[in-house]
């Protein structure tokens, strides 16, 4: 009894579309949702500043200069032109989905979701690894609460509670996160600035250090466009904001589409203006080596300013808003992967019909989250690369696809530059730091080695979601009165009357059946063979005295014992369907089955018929001979 329980709580919303969102899902409005994408976006101002330091040291300002120039001149309209074309949260990867044919598609979409899941996954690690920081670090933490592996793996299992109870929970709790976080590093900020004009001699001081870099502005620039893949972190956030637009408030999808491009500006805007204030006051006041591992400022420069120039209680506030945001950063990333997973795997055959549920996934993404934890000790500026990374190749994927759409507008040298420049960063960034791109590989090809196995282990389910005839198909399988329907299944081709006739004598003699006995004969067409389930449409037709039923699928065998128990359905009369056996090594035709929809369809058809019907007497019957 407790475990049926437990099953149905974790299965409670298996009954919700593909993708984590039903229309019952309440939509909100934009500025909430921000909130939920904010928790992301705006927590990397917990560590950006630090890392920009540690990348560009006293050019940190300029560096950051340029990212947030490309964000708001580049990402920005790049992610409003992808709002456009997928407004229910499919993001770029739906986009590049289409441009590719059958299995190039699918595998495409398996890697882009690897280095996704690299993304949102890695969100939630650094994140809760940086908050672990500031509770370590923090002067009145508790004794045993200074390890901080331990700490990070208590706020993963915090997020992970927050998700199993419930989604529309998460949004309430990141308005009120956002709202104090954003307040309270103006406040820094600001106290900071004063200090800087107090103080003019800092800016004199930096301005030395600056101009001994590099005695030229534009060497100064040149530098700080090298420096920028080491910046790229200040880039996330953009797909998530995309990818969680179901629940934006819209009355028509045009104002979905509006509001949620009202998100992404306004999202940017604020992240600019902090990330310019920021990285210049912390790089003007906080000694280099407090930058370093093992230095106070390490992974929390701005809580280091919270507590130098308005004391431990300041300090300690900003430090719990600073620890509560980031390990809250994870929602975002989480809510991505819930649309994301559900909407793409499940509809491939490519994971178990219990991952359209999102409470099992909660529980699979936590796992791999504690194991990339493990895997990294906790270290924040140890994922910086594998983060980085797939943000970049999200963004680059995106930038390619928006400009491929694009290509007969004369936006398309604009998007091509966009393209270019993303490309260059991803390739730089991987270049530098390689291991981002050794975890997305394992990541994928996880995804590909579950996927493939799931699809094997899934192929002779029924997989056929409905069958409709239209009337003359009904017309025809209603004419065979209380007498079973005797189905010969044949190859779509132009078959005339004679051929027709041969066929219909061959199947008699060698069954034995009657001349009253009423045969239809059944045309599958296969298509996109990658596909995994489809809506049988069953057409109906007449050449002389024979009847003709026609359809299209993906898979033959699952089609065809689909329509047979349709017919058993409507006419309550156990159907019969007649094959030849095929020729051919059983192992290739096993593969032809598994990728191309084909193979010895008679032993595939009755295996799918067999595990779809449990009782026999209704089970339609298959002869091969």
């Amino acid at each position: 009894m407790m475990l049926a329980r437990l099953t149905n709580w974790l299965l409670a919303d298996l009954n919700l579309p593909k993708g984590v969102h039903s229309k019952a899902e309440p939509e909100h409005a934009w500025w909430r949702v921000m909130c939920l994408t904010g928790v992301d976006y705006f927590s990397t101002l917990g560590y950006q500043p630090g890392i920009a330091f540690l990348a560009a040291g006293v050019l940190s300002p300029m560096a950051t200069l340029v990212l947030v120039l490309v964000t708001l001149f580049a990402a920005l309209p790049l992610y409003a032109r992808v709002a456009k074309a997928s407004p229910n949260g499919q993001g770029s990867i739906a986009m590049l989905e289409g441009l590719f044919p059958e299995w190039g598609g699918k595998i495409f979409v398996l890697v882009l979701l690897g280095f996704a899941t690299t993304d949102f996954t890695i969100t939630m690690t650094l994140s809760a690894a940086d908050a672990a920081a500031h509770v370590v670090h923090n002067p009145f933490a508790p004794a045993w609460l200074t390890g901080q592996m331990l700490v990070t793996l208590l706020l993963l299992a915090a997020l992970s509670v927050v998700f199993l109870k419930g989604f529309k929970e998460a949004i309430g709790i990141a308005v009120g996160l956002v709202g104090a976080y954003l307040l309270l590093n103006a406040v820094v900020t600001v106290r900071a600035a004063m200090e800087v004009l107090r103080h003019p001699h800092v800016v004199r001081v930096w301005e030395t250090a600056v101009w001994t870099v590099h005695p030229h502005w534009w060497g100064i620039a040149g530098v700080c466009l090298l420096l920028f893949p080491r910046l790229a972190l200040g880039l996330s956030g953009f797909e998530t904001g995309v990818a969680v637009m179901p629940l934006i408030k819209g009355e028509l999808l045009e104002d979905r589409i509006r509001n949620t491009r009202k998100l992404l500006a306004t999202a940017a805007l604020i992240m600019s203006v902090f990330l310019i204030a920021t990285s210049f006051v912390t790089t003007v006041l906080i000694p280099a080596k407090e930058f370093e591992d093992g230095g106070q400022a390490n992974g929390r420069a701005l809580a280091y300013l919270a507590h130098q120039y308005m004391g431990s209680a300041f300090g300690t506030v900003y430090d719990i808003s600073t620890i509560l945001i980031l390990a809250f950063a994870g929602a975002s990333a989480m809510a991505g992967l819930l649309n994301l997973i559900p909407r793409y795997l499940p509809r491939f055959g490519m994971a178990p019909e219990w991952a359209r549920a999102s409470r099992p996934l909660v529980l699979v993404f936590m796992g791999v989250a504690f194991v990339v934890t493990w895997a990294f000790r906790a270290n924040v500026d140890a994922q910086g690369g594998a983060y980085a990374t797939g943000v970049l190749v999200l963004i680059t994927s995106a930038a390619c696809a928006v400009t491929m759409s694009a290509w007969r507008t004369r936006a398309k040298w604009f998007y091509l530059l966009v393209a270019l420049i993303f490309v260059y960063t991803t390739l730089m960034n991987i270049r530098e730091r390689p291991e981002g791109l050794k975890i997305s590989l394992m990541f994928i090809g996880a995804i590909l080695l579950v996927g493939f196995a799931s699809r094997a282990l899934r192929s002779t389910e029924l997989r056929i979601t409905g069958v409709e005839l239209d009337a003359t198909a009904e017309e025809i399988i209603r004419s065979a009165g209380n007498l079973s329907v005797r189905v010969i299944p044949m190859k779509p081709r132009q078959a005339d009357a004679k051929e027709l006739d041969r066929l219909d004598r061959i199947v008699r003699k060698v069954h034995g059946l009657p001349e009253h006995a009423k045969i239809v004969f059944l045309e599958v067409e296969r298509t996109d063979a990658s596909e995994f389930s489809d809506h049988l449409k069953v057409v109906g037709a007449r050449c002389d005295h024979h009847c003709i039923l026609s359809t299209r699928s993906p898979i033959v065998a699952n089609s065809i014992a689909a329509f047979l128990i349709h017919v058993e359905q409507m006419t309550e009369c156990v159907p019969h369907i007649y094959f030849k056996w095929k020729e051919g090594n059983p192992v290739a035709n096993i593969f032809r089955f598994l990728f191309l929809g084909e193979g010895d369809t008679a032993p595939l058809t009755h295996e799918v018929l067999r595990k779809a019907v449990s009782e026999i007497g209704r089970r339609p019957i298959v002869h091969v001979s």
